[in-house]
């Protein structure tokens, strides 16, 4: 559909290659389950003067087998081949695994090899380049139905909303805690030069009762689930530092206010997710105990404690493992078996809250949760669920493959992953809008698609921002890149007139793009209505509720709804086929397409041009509500979401 700046391999070598399981076509895909029989087939050009193909496949960590394809038909132009693979017995006992394999096209004295850049993909080589990678996940493997729908929204409670019931009124600040009382104009509290020391305890008082007093303003938005920043007791406002797992902090409103919100919330059809931070406790927690806060035991005071075995000490009590060398924060050990039973056993925490009625967790630092834990836990939450709690995985990049600590991961063989956040997909996304690089968008979104079972992509976490990163207006809008300043000069850095309205217009491009790639959207707090921000502390400032109407963010908060309509109303956005039609050096063009329900998404950071359309339909406007049929505008640095009518 757009004109093409470079040339496919199937018009370079003049070969093709197609992917069926089970007699279905999956070439957009990566993955199967085990038992399918997954089927290569090639188109090969005679001009080529290959005289045979041969795959060449190996388990990860394992020896490479050579299979050769069957030449199953043959003209003066093309010659077709076919290779069937039974994954059940690539897979052995296993019944699932991670394999690397590539082509050989064989001429004579020359053998040419496969090589791809985003798992589909690919040119051929003089030598063995990249392999693809093919996941196989048990056969029964399946993701939450329910999750998927709507907009998911990211809160970090204290600077959400404070409340105006009585209950929120009547909260105490605990006393080693500081108030900050100007939520409008106050900064939140910053070290005096990155990595300094930093108590954290400064709170602005959002709590969980103001929550609950803005689900109306949510569900305006679409949000279908919320995600909820850490809000187990802890001395810290972030909560990353928790003292007691089986308790809601009292600062956020306790017990009765967790209640209450999760009661409100399915009254209107929005789920809670909470934030599993199971790899560490705070040092100032019931399970360490080294600030005696809660009495004279704990594995940092009494060796005999019940909780001494939950953490590795190299010198007793003053030399431990703790996260990234922070030791306010003491890693857990899972390899202990009551420590990972108080999570994940009969009664233990991920059953408490499922029980009490979370829709699911998102693990922190899931690259640090042993395989066994993760398993534990996901057989845990399924059960108590009835298969529907989603379990998503902090992950930075590409889970399929992921490495951490020497170790490959096995996220999304079946048995412990339903989902990650899409860190990938929005540091792609923000490449096409700084710099109109739409091949990264492009082979972004092929390689994600192409690696992770179709289950986990429809499930994905899509972000522009989190409470670890940048705000996304500030990262789009700003200039200058001020990251290096410091956290004095940072904390009081903001857009432009001229940089805010660049911003504004880079985010719409940006968040329209989120919301319908496959996966679900995830909004943080305030990028609804351009809040910006550096990075933490400065990307956790106060949701600026008393400067919304009749301003810029007005323009954006409206944007943001229309967008949540859509994902409501568009079938094609819960779970619908995704097809990348094609892209230039700066434009892309994809479809979202379930049960006759057609979206067709164009974005362009390039030279305004006209685009035909088949001629046999007419399609809408999502946003403006033109409609077209034959051909339509696509101006410089703009997005068009056509609904096939």
């Amino acid at each position: 559909m757009l004109p093409k700046l470079y040339k496919l391999i199937d018009e370079v070598c003049e070969v093709k290659l197609n992917k069926y399981a089970n007699g279905k076509d999956i070439s957009d895909l990566g993955a199967v389950a085990c038992g399918d029989m997954l089927e290569l087939r090639l188109k090969v050009s005679r001009r080529l003067g290959a005289t045979g193909v041969v795959c060449r496949i190996a388990k990860d960590g394992g020896k490479d087998a050579d299979m050769p394809f069957l030449r199953t038909n043959l003209d003066e132009i093309y010659d077709m081949y076919s290779l069937v693979l039974d994954t059940g017995a690539l897979c052995g006992e296993d019944m699932c695994g991670l394999f690397y394999y590539e082509l050989l096209f064989l001429r004579g004295y020359e053998t040419l090899f496969t090589s791809t850049y985003n798992n589909k993909d690919f040119t051929l080589e003089e030598k063995s380049g990249k392999r693809f990678h093919l996941l196989v996940s048990k056969k029964e493997y399946d993701t939450p139905k329910s999750f998927g729908r709507g907009v998911m929204y990211q809160i970090f409670t204290d600077r959400f909303y404070r409340g105006e019931c009585e209950e929120a009124k009547n909260i105490k600040l605990r006393e080693d805690a500081r108030k900050e009382n100007d939520w409008e104009r106050g900064i939140p509290e910053y070290p005096a030069y990155p990595g300094a020391p930093l108590k954290n305890n400064t709170f602005f008082g959002g709590n969980l009762w103001g929550v609950a007093e803005k689900l109306d303003y949510l569900s305006e938005l679409g949000v279908s689930v919320i995600y909820l920043c850490p809000i187990f007791e802890a001395y810290s406002n972030h909560k990353y530092d928790t003292a007691d797992y089986t308790r809601i902090d009292e600062m956020f409103g306790g017990e009765k206010a967790f209640d209450n919100l999760i009661k409100k919330a399915k009254e209107k059809g929005i789920g809670i997710i909470l934030d599993g931070v199971f790899n560490h406790t705070g040092d100032d927690s019931v399970y360490f105990n080294r600030c005696r806060k809660y009495g004279d035991g704990g594995a940092y005071n009494d060796p005999s404690s019940p909780y001494a075995d939950w953490y590795k000490f190299r010198s007793y009590p003053n030399d431990y493992e703790s996260w990234w060398g922070i030791e306010i924060l003491p890693k857990l050990n899972h390899k202990n078996e009551s420590c990972r039973k108080y999570f994940t056993g009969e009664g233990g925490i991920i059953e408490k809250y499922i029980r009490r009625g979370i829709a699911g967790w998102r693990l922190d630092v899931a690259d640090e949760l042993s395989d066994e834990f993760l398993c534990e836990l996901r057989e845990r939450a399924k059960k108590e669920s009835d298969g529907e709690a989603v379990i998503i995985g902090e992950v930075w990049e590409n889970a399929a493959e992921k490495v951490a600590y020497g170790q490959r991961r096995r996220y999304f063989l079946g048995d412990q992953l339903d989902s990650v956040m899409n860190y990938p997909l929005k540091n792609a996304i923000v490449a096409f809008c700084q710099w109109g690089d739409a091949e990264m968008l492009y082979n972004t979104l092929t390689e994600i698609y192409a690696s992770y079972p179709r289950c986990v992509s429809d499930k994905l976490m899509n972000l522009l921002g989190t409470h670890d990163t940048e705000r996304i207006l500030t990262v789009l809008g700003r200039e200058d890149d001020n990251a290096g300043e410091p956290p004095s000069v940072l904390a009081r850095v903001r857009l432009s007139e001229r940089e805010r309205e660049y911003g504004i217009k880079m985010l719409k491009i940006a968040a329209a793009l989120q919301f319908t790639a496959y996966g679900i959207p995830s909004v943080y707090y305030g990028d609804e209505v351009g809040l910006e921000g550096y990075g933490d502390p400065f990307c956790r400032m106060p949701f600026p509720w008393h400067e919304i109407e009749g301003t810029y963010r007005t323009e954006i908060l409206e944007y943001y709804k229309m967008l949540g309509r859509m994902r409501r109303d568009e079938e094609a956005l819960d779970g619908g086929d995704f097809h990348i039609l094609s892209h230039t050096e700066s434009a892309i063009a994809y479809t979202r397409e379930k049960n006759g329900n057609n979206l067709l998404i164009i974005a362009n950071r390039g030279d305004s041009f006209e685009l035909e359309l088949d001629g046999e339909h007419t399609y809408r406007d999502l946003e403006s509500g033109e409609t077209v049929n034959t051909s339509v505008y696509i101006g410089s640095d703009t997005v068009r979401i056509l609904k096939r009518i």
